[in-house]
C-alpha cells in the first residue's frame, strides 16, 4: 500500500484565479495537508479529494473522461460531481468540498456534507445472497447497499477470515511493509451497518436453482430471490513428491501468507516453484526481506506466455540484478525437507518452498446446479447465468468480451470486483452491460506495469519507447487489432488505452 502523498499546489484556502481552472481535465491545489481537485462541470466548479481512495494514488494525473476522473495508478473511477466511488478498486468515496467563488477568484475552505443515500430499490427481492468473500463477493453486497437495495443480504464465504485486500498477500504484505491494518477490506462496522450477514469459515454444498434454496455444510439451508456464484479459484498443487510437507506453502489466502510470514523468519533460502506473476511478486517480497531466492519454473522465460518476450525478458532481468537465481526450463523432481531435486539432477538445498503454479476456478457448486458450465460458468453480458435469478462474476464467470467479440475468463482482482459490481446493478433491475476491459498491475520491487485487455494469443506485438529505461507501451495484436496493452511508466497511456476499449475505438 502507498502511503499518502504530501500535498502540492496552490494554497485554496487562499483562493485562485478561475482562469487556471481548464475546461477540461482537473486543477489540483490542497486544503490543509488535505490534497483537493477542481473541475468545471454544467458552468461552474466543482471540489472533490484529489488522493484516490483505494491507495492514495494522485488523481490530478488521472484521466477525466466527462464527469468522471480514473486514478492513473490501478485506474477506479469516480464521479466529480458526487465523490462516488464508481469502478473498483476504490471502494470509498472521495469528499466533496465546498467551493466560494466571487470576482474571479475560487476559493475553498470546508468539507460538504455526504451525498445523499439513494432511495431504497430491490423491488420484489426480499433476500440475495452472495457465495464467496473475494473481490467480486465483497464488490457486489458493497454495491448493492450503494444502489439502494432494502431487503435481506448474506455472504458466505469458505475463508475463515472477512473479505480482504488480496492483491497485496504477494506484494507489500509479504514483504514486512504493509501494516496488517491495512489488509481487510472494510471493518466490522461495515457490515453492521450495512446490515450485511457474514457467514465466514462456511462451505456451500448445493445450490437448488429451482428451489432457490443454498445448503450450507450443517445443514442450514438460505432461501433467496437472487444469488451471486463468486466462488473464485483456488491455487493448484502439484503431485510432486514432497510437496506435502509442512515446510511448503501456497500462496492464495490470508492465512497462506501469514503462514509464510511465519515461515520466513526462521529461513534463509527459498525455492518458488513457478514463474507466475504470484510466483514472481513472492520472489521479490522475499528479496526485500533479505533472504536468498531461486525461482524453479518449466518454461524457458517467465511470463513469456503472458506478456510475451520482450517484457518477460525485463521482468526477468530485473529480478536477476536483485540476486534472483533462475532455473528455467525445469521441473521439480522430489523435495526430501531440506533437499530440492530437479528434473537435471541439481540439487538445491533451501528452507521453504512457495508453490505457484496458477489457480483453477472452483466450478463444483455450479456444475451440481446444473448451470451451463464450458471452461467456467457461462454468463451473458449481464453476468446472468443459465438460469434466471442467478449471476455469476470474478474468476469462474465465462463472459462475452466485447473488445475481442469471444468469450473469455479472467482472474483479475479488478475484473473481478467489477463484476461483482455489475452483477449487482443487474440483480436489482439496472441492465449495466459488461463493457470494462479487464485490467490488473503486477509489482516488481520499484517497477509497476499495468496491463488493460485480454489476449490468450497474439499474431504480433509492438513495443513504444524503451523498457530497459522503464518507459515503454508494449501491444498485443492479432489480425491488426489491439487486445491488450501493458505499460510500464507511462501511466496515461494505460489509462488511454482503457478508455479506447470501453468506447470501442482503435487503441
Amino acid at each position: 500500500m502507498s502511503e499518502a502523498q504530501a500535498p502540492t499546489g496552490p494554497d485554496l484556502t487562499r483562493g485562485v484565479s478561475e482562469a487556471d481552472i481548464p475546461e477540461t481535465g482537473v486543477f489540483s491545489g490542497h486544503v490543509g495537508e488535505e490534497k483537493v481537485i477542481l473541475a468545471r462541470l454544467d458552468g461552474g466548479i466543482v471540489a472533490v479529494s484529489g488522493a484516490c481512495t483505494h491507495y492514495s494514488g494522485p488523481l490530478e494525473k488521472g484521466l477525466r473522461v466527462g464527469e468522471t476522473i480514473r486514478c492513473p495508478w490501478h485506474h477506479a473511477c469516480f464521479s466529480l460531481r458526487t465523490g462516488a466511488a464508481l469502478e473498483a478498486p476504490a471502494l470509498s468515496p472521495l469528499d466533496r468540498w465546498k467551493v466560494e467563488a466571487a470576482d474571479g477568484k475560487v476559493t475553498v475552505r470546508e468539507k460538504l456534507d455526504a451525498a445523499p443515500k439513494p432511495t431504497p430499490t430491490g423491488g420484489d427481492l426480499k433476500h440475495i445472497v452472495v457465495i464467496g468473500g473475494g473481490a467480486a463477493g465483497f464488490a457486489a453486497a458493497q454495491r448493492l447497499r450503494d444502489l439502494g437495495y432494502a431487503g435481506g443480504l448474506t455472504m458466505v464465504s469458505a475463508d475463515k477470515a472477512a473479505p480482504y485486500d488480496r492483491p497485496n498477500l504477494s506484494k507489500d504484505y509479504l514483504a514486512g511493509e504493509a501494516e496488517p491494518a491495512w489488509i481487510p477490506l472494510k471493518d466490522e462496522a461495515f457490515y453492521h451497518d450495512n446490515r450485511v450477514t457474514l457467514n465466514i469459515g462456511v462451505n456451500a454444498t448445493t445450490l437448488d436453482v429451482g428451489a432457490k434454496i443454498l445448503r450450507l455444510e450443517g445443514g442450514e439451508t438460505l432461501s433467496y430471490d437472487a444469488v451471486l456464484l463468486a466462488t473464485g479459484s483456488e491455487p493448484n498443487r502439484p503431485d510432486t513428491p514432497g510437496f506435502d510437507r509442512p515446510n511448503v506453502h501456497p500462496l492464495r489466502s490470508l492465512a497462506d501468507a501469514d503462514a509464510l510470514i511465519d515461515a520466513a523468519r526462521d529461513a534463509n533460502i527459498v525455492a518458488v516453484v513457478g514463474a507466475s506473476f504470484i510466483g514472481l511478486e513472492a520472489a521479490a517480497a522475499f528479496i526485500k526481506r533479505g533472504l536468498t531466492v531461486h525461482v524453479i519454473a518449466p518454461e524457458e522465460l517467465p511470463l513469456g506466455a503472458k506478456l510475451g518476450p520482450e517484457l518477460g525478458g525485463f521482468i526477468k532481468a530485473l529480478h536477476e540484478k536483485k540476486g534472483v537465481a533462475f532455473h528455467l526450463g525445469r521441473k521439480v523432481r522430489g523435495f526430501d525437507g531440506a533437499i530440492l531435486s530437479l528434473d537435471n539432477n541439481t540439487t538445491l538445498r533451501v528452507d521453504l518452498v512457495v508453490v505457484g503454479v496458477g489457480v483453477k476456478p472452483r466450478l463444483e457448486l455450479a456444475e451440481g446446479a446444473g448451470l451451463t458450465v464450458d471452461r467456467g460458468v457461462i454468463v451473458d453480458a449481464r453476468l446472468q447465468t443459465s438460469a434466471p435469478g442467478v449471476f455469476a462474476a470474478g474468476d469462474i464467470a465465462r463472459y462475452p468480451d466485447p473488445v475481442s467479440a469471444e468469450m473469455i475468463r479472467v482472474e483479475h482482482w479488478v475484473a473481478a470486483e467489477r463484476q461483482g459490481q455489475i452483477a449487482a446493478a443487474n440483480m436489482l433491475g439496472l441492465n449495466q452491460l459488461i463493457n470494462e476491459p479487464p485490467f490488473f498491475w503486477s509489482a516488481h520491487y520499484d517497477i509497476s506495469i499495468r496491463y488493460v485487455g485480454h489476449a490468450e494469443a497474439w499474431d504480433s506485438i509492438e513495443v513504444d519507447g524503451d523498457l530497459e529505461k522503464k518507459d515503454a507501451v508494449v501491444r498485443y495484436m492479432k489480425d491488426g487489432k489491439t487486445l491488450a496493452v501493458a505499460t510500464v511508466g507511462r501511466d496515461m497511456a494505460a489509462l488511454e488505452a482503457g478508455q479506447a476499449m470501453r468506447e470501442y475505438r482503435k487503441v
